[in-house]
């Protein structure tokens, strides 16, 4: 069955639905407050926290810091102004929310999906698009001209910190999270990921599986696990013999782990030296007899 690609009627209703359950969960949380005319922030819990400050103006391209605080970031404009729809024909855009389905990848297209992926964990910031002006201001090139024509980005040194500051994640913050028959509440997410984990009702599972304690559901998995799961690397498995092996020890120390690093790498140079004999010269009775 081929499916249409949803249009910018349809992705605009689906932006504004989801425009406004955000709204309504930031005004039961006490963040947005609202009247018959018009929705505003609410200033409360905002001023204890500086980096509240910092965060908002990243994302209303204002300076964050400085003697022009509050101004818009100066932009560079080398482009003419367009109105072609590949800039924003996939998109919808409601209040300030944008919601873009202008990439897709059918089932066989699993290099498509990769790069996709590869494209959503991409860095922040791209270093080869950093310059510094003359002036010792930071200039930075948009990958993709703005409608406007705008394709530089100037930051003075002092808010380009700022903005880098606000790229940093929280403590203690997923920084992957998954929504819908992913999300770790969906009843459905068992049905749809590869280790089956996901919540389960009592009467789906089977004859021989117990229903996991409260302790068993919340444990996570250990370091060995994790690095077997993401990079396919088992350590507890002997590469040799194929036996079942144990941690003794986790160093951490950064000297301890150098010495011990520094102690292999010459313990495998002498052995390279040893397993090979001393060149030397042939018997003097070969010379002898070769030269005769």
């Amino acid at each position: 069955m081929s499916r249409v690609a949803p249009s910018s009627t349809e992705l605009t209703q689906l932006t504004h639905t989801i425009a406004h359950r955000v709204g309504r969960f930031l005004e039961r949380q006490g963040l947005l407050e609202r009247d018959a005319e018009n929705s505003y922030l609410s200033g409360d819990g905002f001023d204890d926290d500086p980096m509240s400050q910092v965060m908002g103006c990243s994302i209303s391209y204002r300076i964050a810091v400085g003697p022009q605080a509050g101004r818009k970031v100066f932009t560079l404009q080398t482009l003419p102004p367009t109105d072609d729809e590949s800039y924003g024909g996939s998109v919808g855009k409601v209040s300030g929310f944008s919601l873009h389905a202008g990439v897709s990848a059918k089932a066989h297209e699993r290099r498509k999906l990769e790069r996709v992926c590869r494209y959503i964990t991409r860095p922040a910031v791209s270093e080869k698009r950093l310059t510094l002006t003359p002036s010792g201001n930071i200039r930075y090139q948009l990958k993709t001209p703005y409608r406007d024509g705008t394709t530089h980005v100037i930051f003075e040194p002092l808010d380009f910190i700022a903005r880098l500051a606000a790229l940093v994640p929280k403590p203690r913050v997923n920084l992957t999270r998954f929504h819908g028959v992913f999300a770790p509440n969906s009843k459905h997410r068992a049905l749809v990921t590869p280790a089956k984990r996901g919540k389960k009702k009592r009467c789906e599972l089977s004859s021989d599986e117990e229903p996991k304690t409260e302790a068993e559901k919340r444990a996570s998995m250990t370091w060995a696990q994790r690095l077997k799961r993401v990079f396919n690397v088992d350590i507890e498995i002997c590469s040799s013999c194929g036996g079942s092996m144990k941690v003794i020890a986790c160093i951490e120390e950064p000297l301890v782990i150098k010495k011990i690093l520094d102690h292999i790498e010459k313990k495998e140079q002498a052995e390279r030296h040893d397993s090979l004999p001393p060149s030397r010269a042939p018997p003097v009775d070969y010379q002898t007899r070769l030269f005769d």
